[in-house]
């Protein structure tokens, strides 16, 4: 086990959720008991006991500060695996200053402090005690409350500055009044709002032994009155607002996770008949998930919103104009590790591309298991905004397009910098603004659209008699088995300057790179789609894994549901 491994199961160990029955659980009760034995400690030290079970106190002070050290230290180091911004010197800062981390630290350095600094004995139990606040940390209710006090921070602000600048203005008009009737009691502006903010927390400086005699001062007084039961029933009413509405989102949340989970049951691998795979449909039609899981709309639509891998999809976008296409919503399932989608290192020179999936409905599924059928790795692009839209596969900087994309970037380089590496990038050939093409299998090598030619300046290929011996093979094989016909560079033009395989860093990323676009009547539609992924599987294997002995994945056969 690496470092960052060991700290990323830390991480999950100090979640605070105690909601699971993962083992990962255990350390927390662990830590639950040895609170409140500290507390109960503390609390049988207030008692008059002989002196062997002060000795045995000790030593459970002793214990349980060495436990809540090591503790409280792993919990500072691997903070940064829990949010990003505890990363680094000064965000391990950030996160002792938060409410947990002041209570960990002053709960349990303080102890060491006091080996060299001498600090007063109730100081030092009042801290134990404290260690109990510590429990709010796996407590639900109290996370509600947070969630409550969170959500009505703004208005209790607002509500706040009203009331404060009300009593300001009150306390100014009464000194004006109670100056001239009691000089020596109402001397300055100072002790009249002293006066009026003592009426809100009980009087506690015994101001009520002066109050406003004249008449104007009375009322005021009243109205200060008044002020001080709002200064409570407000923000009551707000946390009791913040309460309901924090009831109802976990409501909400929990109906959506049982949603979610129906949703990934109905992804039910099937067997694809022609070559026994089992497979992940590529999408299923709201309706049909109506009825099978017995789902609203609503709440299909929830699920999908709420969760990381799936998506809407309008099944309309992969027919061609002269299909006459007409909506067809339907969902998709798609598999990410990583923030722009997924990344699948299988120790190959080949690597399949999918910087499209995101926007072109389905083409994913059919590059994942093209790249699983033959044991290549693996990027796709499944995640970002498509308001605006920004291209994975066509950019000018990639430091300065999207958020995800160096790291993509980085990704496909190290997949792609071992020695003989090859890249097969997928894309859609058309949709329902485009026509039909003749072709089916549309390969280019970076070349101009209509230069049928297997040479030519700035190719994305350098082993051209490689790739025209791999595309002269695999169209022969598709047209004899699916009488499907494939093109080079005859309708869609690769020469861009901005193509993804041109923006390698110098020295990193391959320099045989082959586009595939693929007609959707063959990757989506067609009923021996997986077939044919074997078959390109089985063609890029013979011709660029040379010595490769692969057996397909186990994982092929295996019946479950989603990825």
């Amino acid at each position: 086990m690496t470092v960052r491994e060991f700290k990323k199961r830390l991480a999950r160990i100090f979640d605070n959720d105690l909601r699971t029955r993962q083992w990962e659980n255990y350390p927390d009760y662990v830590i639950i008991g040895l609170i409140v034995i500290s507390t109960l400690s503390v609390f049988i030290s207030t008692f008059k006991i002989s002196p062997f079970w002060e000795s045995v106190l000790g030593v459970i002070d002793i214990v349980t500060v060495i436990a809540f050290t090591i503790e409280v230290t792993l919990r500072i180091w691997s903070a940064d695996e829990l949010n990003e911004k505890y990363k680094g010197f000064w965000g391990r800062v950030r996160y002792c200053l938060t409410f947990y981390g002041l209570i960990d630290i002053l709960s349990t350095y303080t102890f060491y402090v006091s080996l060299f600094l001498p600090l007063p004995y109730s100081v030092l139990k009042s801290l134990r005690v404290v260690r109990l606040l510590r429990v709010f940390r796996y407590m639900h209710s109290f996370r509600l409350l947070q969630q409550a006090l969170s959500s009505k921070a703004k208005e209790m602000w607002v509500s706040l500055q009203f009331l404060v600048i009300i009593t300001l203005m009150l306390s100014f008009v009464l000194f004006f009044y109670e100056n001239n009737a009691q000089p020596d009691v109402y001397d300055n502006g100072l002790r009249s709002v002293v006066w009026a903010f003592a009426q809100y927390i009980g009087d506690p400086g015994g101001f009520a032994d002066t109050p406003p005699i004249t008449f104007a001062g009375r009322i005021i007084a009243c109205v200060i009155g008044l002020l001080g039961i709002a200064i409570f029933a407000v923000p009551a009413g707000l946390v009791g607002a913040g309460f309901s509405e924090a009831m109802e989102d976990e409501k909400k949340d929990n109906e959506i996770a049982k949603n979610t989970k129906k949703l990934h049951l109905a992804f039910e691998r099937k067997q694809d008949r022609p070559t026994g795979f089992q497979i992940v449909p590529q999408h299923i039609s709201i309706c049909d998930i109506q009825a099978k899981m017995g789902m609203k709309v609503d709440d299909i639509l929830d699920a999908v919103e709420a969760s990381d891998n799936f998506r809407l999809i309008n099944l309309a976008a992969t027919q061609t104009i002269d299909e006459h296409p007409q909506d067809k919503l339907a969902i998709e399932h798609f598999y990410i590790n990583r923030p722009y989608g997924c990344c699948i290192d299988r120790g190959s020179i080949i690597t399949i591309v999918s910087p499209s999936s995101l926007i072109d409905p389905c083409i994913g599924n059919f590059s994942y298991y093209l790249a699983l059928i033959g044991g290549f790795n693996y990027i796709s692009r499944e995640v970002g905004e498509l308001r605006p839209y920004r291209s994975y596969y066509s950019f000018a900087d990639r430091y300065n397009h999207e958020e995800n994309l160096p790291l993509y970037m980085e990704d496909l380089e190290q997949l792609t910098s071992r020695e003989g590496s090859w890249t097969l990038t997928t894309l859609a050939a058309s949709g329902a603004l485009e026509p039909s093409y003749p072709t089916i299998f549309h390969f280019s090598a970076g070349g101009a659209k209509g230069d049928e030619r297997f040479n030519g300046e700035n190719l994305t290929v350098r082993d051209m008699a490689a790739y025209k011996a791999f595309y002269e093979d695999v169209s022969v094989v598709l047209e004899e088995k699916y009488n499907m016909s494939s093109d080079h560079q005859r309708y869609h033009k690769a020469n861009t300057q901005n193509l993804f395989v041109r923006k390698f860093e110098k020295g990193k990323g391959c320099e045989n790179n082959i586009i595939l676009r693929i007609a959707w009547s063959a990757c989506l539609w067609d009923s021996r789609r997986i077939a044919i992924a074997k078959t390109l599987a089985d063609c890029i294997n013979r011709h660029f894994e040379y010595e490769a002995s692969k057996e397909y994945s186990p994982d092929l056969i295996v019946k479950k549901s989603g990825y």
